[in-house]
């Protein structure tokens, strides 16, 4: 299995670092975020060590997200939760602190003060076809 000796989360998933975790099968750990936005926030991570999602293979990947309504319904019974995000950052840029894909489940509540920054904003005239067409393209050169 793929790790890095320097990981932290590659570390908690052969215990040499403690996690309180929650919930753990063959492919992927999830458990307590150390820092987390609200009570119960969960950390969920392929055992194996990919530092982007553009590296995890489509099963591990799949993996991944195939644990999120068995995990969201404990966390909303757990937490009280109104509602929770599933999020995953992938490279600096866009926030990722730990280079170890992983995703967070944050528990939500409609007066919970943890806000969302959501600064929607609208295509120029013909800016989507040229976006669409460009993406066709990516897509049947991979």
């Amino acid at each position: 299995m793929p790790r890095d000796p320097d990981c932290v989360f590659c570390k908690i998933v052969v215990a040499e670092i403690p996690a309180a975790v929650v919930y753990e099968n063959e492919s992927i750990i999830s458990f307590l975020d150390v820092n987390p936005l609200a009570e119960g926030h969960l950390l969920v991570i392929p055992r194996e060590h990919y530092s982007s999602v553009l590296d995890i293979p489509p099963t591990q990947c799949g993996a991944l997200f195939s644990v999120a309504p068995t995990l969201g319904r404990a966390l909303m019974e757990v937490t009280g939760a109104e509602g929770f995000n599933v999020l995953l950052n992938d490279g600096r840029a866009a926030g990722q602190v730990v280079s170890h894909v992983h995703c967070h489940l944050v528990p939500r509540r409609a007066d919970d003060d943890l806000g969302y920054r959501w600064n929607a904003k609208k295509y120029s005239p013909g800016r989507d076809a040229e976006l669409t067409a460009a993406y066709q393209k990516a897509f049947a050169q991979q």
